[in-house]
C-alpha cells in the first residue's frame, strides 16, 4: 500500500527534473530552478520554482507542468507549486529610489500572538492618522494571512506595475495601501516558507512607490520570526505598537514581542489592549478575557499603555463590510478611541526618534 511516507525528496526531485526548463533546455532541477521542496505527512507537496527575472513570463507553463507531474505521482494527495522570480542582476536605473525615502515615520503594528485583532487595529489606526491630517500609507506585511484587502473592501483589485518594475499603491479611504493579498491568492501566500516570506517583505518595502508620506503603518504577521527580524533590520522604524488581549496566554507572547523589539533597538510606542471588555446597552461591562492585563504588562515592561478597545458590534460589522469604522462612522465612540491612540503613538514616536542602529550578528 502506498502512503505519504513513501514520498522521498529524491523521488520527487526526479519527477520535477523531468519538467523542461525553457532557458537551459534541461530539467528544472538540474537548472537550479527548484528553490524549495516541502513534503507534508498528509501527502501534500509544496514546491517553489524560481524563474530568471528576464524570462519569468515563460515559466507559468513550467509551474503548471510541475504541478501536474506531482499530482500524477502516486502518494501525492495535493500539490502546490509557487512561482517566484529572481531579481535582475543589473542595477536598477539611477532615477529609481527606494520607496521609503520620502516617508517621515514608519510605525509597525505587531502582535506576538494571532487572533488578537491586530489587523483591525492597524487599518483603523492608519485611518486615524489620516483623520489627524497626516498623509498616511498602510503596508500589509502579513504574508501568511493578508487582511487589508478585505478590511478595506478592495479584495481582487490589482496594483499597477510601473515601467521601472515598481508598484503603485492602491488608494482607499484616504490611505495609500499595498498588500501581498493584492498580488497572490491567500492560499498561496499562506504556503510560503521563511525565505519566501522575507523576500516578499523586502520587495514590499523597496519596490512600492509611496511618494511623500507622514506615516506608513506596517501590519506585521503575528509572532517574532523571520519577517519581523527582516523588517527591523532593513527599516528605520519610528517604533512599534503592540496589540494584545487581556488574558495571560496572550500577554506571555506580548512580553516576548516587547523583548524582540528591544533587542533590535526598535522603540516600543505602546501597548493597545483590544477586546478589553463588552459593554451592554445599560452600561454594564463584562471583562470576557480578563481585566487590565495589557495595562499591567505594559507597566511592568516599562513601555507606554496606549488605551483599551472594547468588543464592539459596529467595529466587527465595519470590518466585514470593508468599510473601516474610523473612516466611515465619524460620530461613533470607537472612532474617538482610535484617534486618542493614534495621537499618543505619534507623540511617543516623536520622542523616540533616533538614528536607526546597525545590527550585527556574531
Amino acid at each position: 500500500m502506498n502512503t505519504p511516507l513513501t514520498l522521498t525528496r529524491e523521488r520527487l526531485l526526479a519527477v520535477l527534473d523531468a519538467v523542461h526548463d525553457p532557458v537551459s533546455g534541461g530539467g528544472i532541477v538540474a537548472a537550479g530552478r527548484v528553490a524549495g521542496l516541502d513534503i507534508k505527512d498528509d501527502g501534500k507537496v509544496l514546491v517553489t520554482i524560481e524563474a530568471p527575472s528576464d524570462a519569468a513570463q515563460n515559466y507559468a507553463s513550467v509551474r503548471d507542468a510541475a504541478e501536474t507531474a506531482l499530482k500524477n505521482e502516486r502518494g501525492v494527495k495535493r500539490a502546490l507549486v509557487v512561482l517566484t522570480a529572481q531579481k535582475a542582476a543589473a542595477k536598477a536605473p539611477a532615477a529609481r529610489a527606494n520607496g521609503l525615502q520620502n516617508v517621515k515615520q514608519i510605525i509597525a503594528v505587531a502582535s506576538a500572538k494571532g487572533g488578537v485583532g491586530k489587523s483591525t487595529v492597524a487599518v483603523n489606526l492608519a485611518c486615524a492618522f489620516a483623520a489627524l491630517g497626516k498623509k498616511t500609507g498602510l503596508l500589509d506585511l502579513d504574508v501568511f494571512g493578508p487582511s487589508a484587502p478585505t478590511l478595506l473592501g478592495i479584495a481582487g483589485v490589482k496594483p499597477e506595475a510601473l515601467p521601472d518594475k515598481t508598484l503603485a499603491p492602491i488608494e482607499a479611504y484616504g490611505l495609500k495601501t499595498m498588500s501581498i493579498g493584492y498580488l497572490v491568492d491567500p492560499e498561496t501566500a499562506m504556503a510560503w516558507r521563511g525565505a519566501m516570506a522575507t523576500s516578499a517583505v523586502r520587495q514590499m518595502l523597496e519596490d512600492v512607490v509611496w511618494g511623500d508620506l507622514d506615516v506608513l503603518v506596517l501590519d506585521l504577521p503575528p509572532g517574532t520570526g523571520d519577517v519581523q527580524l527582516t523588517l527591523v533590520q532593513r527599516t528605520p522604524l519610528a517604533g512599534a505598537v503592540i496589540v494584545s488581549t487581556p488574558q495571560e496566554m496572550a500577554l506571555a507572547d506580548v512580553r516576548r514581542g516587547v523583548a524582540m523589539f528591544e533587542k533590535t533597538h526598535a522603540p516600543i510606542l505602546g501597548v493597545v489592549e483590544n477586546m478589553a471588555y463588552f459593554e451592554t446597552p445599560d452600561g454594564k461591562r463584562t471583562h470576557i478575557f480578563g481585566e487590565g492585563g495589557a495595562r499591567r504588562t505594559a507597566e511592568s515592561a516599562g513601555v507606554p499603555f496606549l488605551g483599551e478597545l472594547p468588543i464592539d458590534v459596529a467595529l466587527r460589522e465595519s470590518c466585514d463590510a470593508g468599510a473601516p469604522l474610523v473612516a466611515t462612522q465619524l460620530d461613533h465612540p470607537m472612532r474617538a478611541r482610535f484617534l486618542e491612540i493614534a495621537q499618543a503613538a505619534l507623540t511617543h514616536a516623536t520622542h523616540a526618534s533616533k538614528p536607526v542602529p546597525t545590527i550585527r550578528f556574531s
